[in-house]
């Protein structure tokens, strides 16, 4: 395709992913953002799970993160084409394991709903579970191995996005752009998280994107050395019915989380934490003698049926957010589906959950 200058208004992991597929084609490509990588990108766990993080009557979901979790493998190809820094990228799988029996009837329940949907989950007794990952504790009371769920590591995986747009070509603009009409493009893709909601020049009367902020705490351990590997690969569980993960990381870290609220607070809250460290020491005690580092809080974009924005909207404008929880994930969906809007391309896969006039009030 003849070669466009493209204006893509966000950078974090979508935006980013976005320049970086856009500019692979043989575009010009600049990204406007005036702190990249500084928003719900941050503060994200990266796991790629698109069985694990199956949400009960989010079936539209389902084909978009199977799509990203099955494009992804290219996505971190071409991030190593144009980068030699980490990305934190791990296909170890993961363990969901239940506390008591009344956590492992939700686990049972969960993993017959994913079943039913064509997804693959191989029950553990409790020893095969310990015997792969021994530091979980003896009194749990089931679990499932997921060898299809990866992950990522958030930050460094946004730091060698940002250096392989840089040597892929690719402008970054450290400036707010909150009027499609002020960027000189040919075509402009708006992948600004909840920033996108002040973003105009594309619709006429109210913001068709209804968009608000899901907060989640989460916590970053370090791992002492003589208890490294902690763990071996991403745990799941429940806790009284409460989600909890943990991600081990290679650098000696590991991720703990995350809460959802909807209180409008932007810092990590003190039950949060509490309930978190409560969790995450009952499925594996050794916890207890890690090093504490931080308890970060992020916002991330949800939309009011939890599916993304993603579709062209005028013959110049391309929307892609609202990923809520699944913006990691989702970028590996995103990223190559965003830039066939952009080349006015059909998409390898339906978008029409996504369709971002869908929320328009008459």
């Amino acid at each position: 395709m003849e070669n466009m200058n493209v204006a893509v208004i966000g950078g974090g992991i979508i935006g980013l992913t976005s320049a970086l597929t856009l500019a692979e084609r043989g575009h010009t490509v600049t990204v406007f953002d005036p702190a990249p990588v500084s928003g719900a990108s941050w503060h994200a766990g990266g796991m790629l799970a698109p069985t694990a993080e199956v949400v009960y009557k989010q079936e539209p979901l389902f084909p978009l993160m199977n799509a990203a979790a099955t494009w992804y493998p290219e996505l971190i190809q071409l991030v190593n084409k144009y980068s030699d820094l980490l990305t934190g990228y791990r296909t170890d799988g993961t363990l969901v394991v239940a506390r008591d029996r009344a956590d492992n009837t939700h686990l049972e329940e969960l993993s017959a709903y994913q079943a039913l949907h064509g997804m693959e989950v191989n029950r553990l007794t409790t020893r095969e579970a310990r015997k792969r990952e021994p530091a979980l504790s003896p009194a749990l009371a089931g679990a499932v191995e997921i060898i299809g769920d990866h992950q990522v590591q958030p930050r460094l995986f946004a730091q060698a996005l940002l250096d392989a747009c840089a040597n892929a070509g690719v402008t970054i603009v450290q400036e707010a752009v909150t009027n499609v009409d002020d960027v000189d493009a040919d075509q402009v893709l708006i992948a600004a998280g909840l920033g996108a909601a002040e973003i105009t020049g594309w619709f006429m009367g109210a913001n068709p994107l209804e968009l608000r902020p899901v907060y989640g705490d989460i916590l970053h351990v370090r791992v002492p050395k003589h208890q490294f590997p902690l763990l071996d690969r991403v745990v799941r569980g429940f806790v009284e019915d409460r989600p909890i993960y943990l991600i081990p990381r290679g650098d000696g870290t590991l991720t703990i989380g995350a809460t959802t609220r909807e209180d409008g607070r932007a810092e990590p809250q003190v039950q949060g934490v509490y309930q978190l460290l409560r969790d995450a020491i009952e499925v594996c005690p050794a916890l207890e003698e890690c090093d504490f580092l931080e308890a970060d809080a992020g916002a991330r974009p949800g939309s009011p049926d939890d599916l993304p924005y993603l579709g062209r909207v005028s013959d110049r404008v391309t929307v892609s957010t609202g990923y809520f929880r699944h913006g990691i994930l989702l970028a590996g969906m995103a990223a190559r589906c965003g830039a066939d809007l952009v080349e006015q391309k059909a998409p390898a896969i339906s978008l029409e959950a996504c369709d971002p006039w869908r929320h328009q009030r008459a």
